[in-house]
């Protein structure tokens, strides 16, 4: 069973949430860059990690499974957010550029067909980022929180799934190394530092991204790189739909260490 929408939200007005949705946020603004003329969704509990691009996108969806509820967003203006069905969101095909799962796949009862659901709805060439909470990293047993309940997953296993979706990982990091205490909540940015360079095993999130592929860009088994973005550093993506703003791309990271 998920966990309720509103427990969600409570977390998020915490001490805690607010260090998740800071340290978790920054990696997603480092992959995605300047979201002008994009169309984004968020599936699961993404409205904490959305507010950052809503202002300057073209379109900005949340859709929040049935089973949890919804909450309306934002809290000012014109509700963007929807409830729908994991497996059959109520969404027209090939809809959005960007796709934030995020509190969407360690509930989920069916994590292929909810993945295939996004690959339905992503455009052509279209990105996805994927949240969950690492097997091995302290978060996932920390049951005063959304990262310690469901499945926490590995970077194999993640890998696995959106193959299994029909998306091609092209590469993933990790986040949020401080411990989930509230104390430690006021030295997140610390934490977050130190953590790449001495303990990134113990990462409470891993982020993974993957394209749709309408062909093929490399012989599918092949593993995703740990990257990261550097700003004014590119590497080759495939073509953006045409109409849309490029995005920022990702490069290596030396930091990540292998799968746990």
């Amino acid at each position: 069973m998920r966990r309720d929408v509103l427990e969600l939200r409570a977390f998020y007005a915490s001490a805690r949430g607010r260090a998740a949705r800071e340290m978790v946020g920054r990696k997603l603004a480092e992959a995605w860059g300047d979201p002008r003329g994009l169309d984004i969704l968020g599936v699961g509990y993404p409205t904490p990690y959305l507010e950052r691009f809503r202002e300057r996108a073209r379109r900005t969806v949340a859709m929040m499974p049935a089973t949890q509820g919804v909450e309306v967003w934002p809290a000012v203006g014109r509700n963007l957010a929807c409830l729908g069905h994991e497996t059959a969101l109520p969404l027209t095909n090939a809809l959005f550029d960007r796709v934030l799962c995020v509190h969407a796949l360690e509930e989920a009862d069916d994590a292929v067909g909810l993945m295939s659901e996004v690959c339905r709805v992503l455009a052509p060439s279209g990105r996805v980022i994927v949240a969950v909470a690492a097997r091995n990293g302290l978060w996932s047993n920390a049951e005063g929180t959304p990262f310690g309940h469901g499945r926490p997953w590995s970077r194999t296993q993640l890998e696995r799934v959106l193959r299994d979706a029909d998306l091609e990982p092209s590469g993933w990091t990790r986040a949020l190394y401080a411990p989930p205490f509230a104390w430690t909540a006021r030295w997140a940015e610390g934490f977050e530092q130190a953590g790449a360079w001495l303990w990134p095993p113990l990462a409470g999130v891993i982020l993974m991204e993957a394209v749709k592929q309408t062909f093929a860009v490399k012989p599918r088994g092949a593993r995703a790189r740990a990257r990261v973005f550097v700003p004014g550093t590119l590497v080759p993506t495939p073509p953006a739909p045409a109409g849309r703003a490029p995005d920022a791309a990702l490069q290596q990271d030396p930091l990540a260490g292998e799968p746990v």
